[in-house]
């Protein structure tokens, strides 16, 4: 086993749903086909599972020897036959199928060699939405994947004969009623619980000419691909908190622009869409480029200022994300307005959205060319968002915070009037600006590292002990 978490009280007893590709997880050759289920539920048990198991098997059936259909049916695993091009576009409906009439509580597990390659990104969205638990048992290990799984197994370590399950054929699981299917056929397809009746099926010549006219679908159809894109608020997050981080480089305020008009403008969007919880706002750039009109305009409606170079923008926002969200349980809403979500966010905030379910808004200068992994429940364009406000009554000014790195230490918190001093002062903000380059090149560097050694530890880990060296930095030397 690869990965391993023992089960959460709500799985513990429910229902666990399996979808097996033989050709990509064959059977090994000599083994007992009669000892899958056994070893399969001896596995879930391990990790503290007890809920009904059901099993489908997909491949070319026709290549599989009877006595491991035989052995196969014999402990209630289901058979379907299909073209090896569309085995996977099968599975995967079947799977949305199941999902439609089978509410979470629930776990689905995928056995492929194509989770990664074929499954991954509709189900990463997918899990960003609704809570089932997930298992993937694979030939060989394999590089991260965007979707989150429970639980990860080498395949022929599942496989691996336990003695106290030799003597368990018998079991009541064995006695389970197995179903055969043909889902290569045009229209009326087989289904039937007779091996005999299923192989004379599949050796019959409407089989072969049902099977030539009808199309193969070797791609996924994705379920989330048609999804939209604002949707009114659901009740759990409707008065609940919007956090919104906000990268000024990609998104500025417009030429000509109020300043004071972006809350009133992002507020107004949100209530449009039935939000009308606390917000947030949090600006990233770099301050001694903007015109003081700018910065103390939004300033002056309770937008945060955060002075960080380019060089360390998107590390300040995912740094200040990550502390965020430890501190603030779902329900929420987080939204990111920059051009880079994918770029720089994508990876943590996916396993992030998977793991705590928080709802996602993002706004952009343009259009993405294609559609993200990140599943958001409202996006914008970043003008059109800007559009229609009116001027905001006087709020009381918002303390701000100047770090030049997400965790950098040297932060100084006060009035916009103390903060445009400390961006001034030339030995502390030029020995702070040095600091963070060379924090950046470490950044960088350990970056490198993990692309090449995925199993190192993350990025942020390493990154959080570098800058808490940092903190002990005497910004008065």
């Amino acid at each position: 086993m690869t990965r391993m978490a023992w089960a959460q009280p709500e799985y513990a007893t429910a229902q666990i749903a399996v979808w097996w590709d033989m050709k990509g997880c064959p059977i090994p050759e000599g083994y007992d086909a009669r000892r899958i289920r056994p070893n399969m539920e001896a596995a879930f048990r391990k990790l503290g599972y007890s809920g009904p198991v059901s099993i489908t098997a997909y491949g070319d059936q026709t290549q599989t020897p009877c006595h491991l259909l035989r052995g196969l049916s014999s402990i209630g695993v289901s058979i379907a036959h299909t073209k090896p091009e569309s085995t996977c576009s099968l599975m995967y409906s079947d799977m949305l199928e199941w999902r439609a009439q089978n509410p979470p509580p629930a776990t689905m597990m995928l056995i492929s060699d194509k989770v990664k390659d074929v499954f991954d990104w509709d189900l990463a969205r997918l899990q960003q939405r609704t809570k089932y638990n997930f298992f993937v048992a694979t030939p060989s290990r394999h590089i991260s994947c965007l979707a989150l799984y429970a639980s990860e197994w080498l395949w022929g370590r599942i496989l691996e004969p336990n003695v106290a399950l030799v003597q368990d054929m018998s079991s009541e699981s064995s006695e389970l009623s197995a179903m055969f299917y043909c889902k290569s056929c045009k229209s009326c397809s087989f289904n039937g619980r007779s091996l005999t009746g299923f192989r004379k099926h599949l050796s019959s010549k409407k089989h072969a000419v049902r099977e030539a006219v009808k199309y193969a679908y070797g791609d996924l159809d994705p379920e989330t691909r048609t999804w939209g894109k604002n949707y009114a608020a659901t009740p759990e997050y409707a008065t609940a908190q919007i956090a919104v981080w906000w990268e000024m480089i990609d998104c500025p305020i417009p030429e000509g622009y109020d300043a004071r008009q972006v809350r009133p403008s992002l507020e107004a969007a949100f209530k449009k869409l039935g939000y009308s919880g606390p917000v947030s706002i949090t600006a990233y750039g770099d301050l001694e480029q903007a015109p003081d009109h700018l910065v103390r305009g939004l300033s002056s409606t309770g937008v945060a200022l955060a002075h960080a170079i380019p060089e360390v923008i998107y590390m300040r926002m995912n740094d200040d994300f990550r502390k965020w969200h430890m501190h603030n349980p779902p329900p929420a809403t987080t939204m990111f307005i920059t051009d880079s979500v994918d770029v720089y966010f994508n990876n943590s905030l996916v396993r992030n959205l998977q793991r705590k379910k928080y709802n996602l808004f993002l706004a952009y200068s343009y259009r993405p060319h294609k559609m993200s992994v990140l599943l958001t429940s409202a996006e914008w364009l970043w003008e059109s968002l800007l559009a229609g406000a009116c001027l905001p009554t006087n709020r009381q000014q918002d303390m701000f915070q100047r770090q030049e790195d997400p965790s950098f230490a040297s932060a100084v918190k006060g009035s916009l009037d103390d903060l445009m001093e400390h961006l001034s002062s030339d030995k502390k903000h030029a020995l702070g600006v040095s600091i963070v380059c060379i924090i950046t090149t470490l950044f960088h560097l350990s970056n490198n590292l993990f692309n090449l050694f995925p199993s190192l530890s993350s990025r942020s880990v390493l990154f959080s002990r570098l800058v808490e060296k940092t903190s002990t930095i005497d910004m008065n030397r």
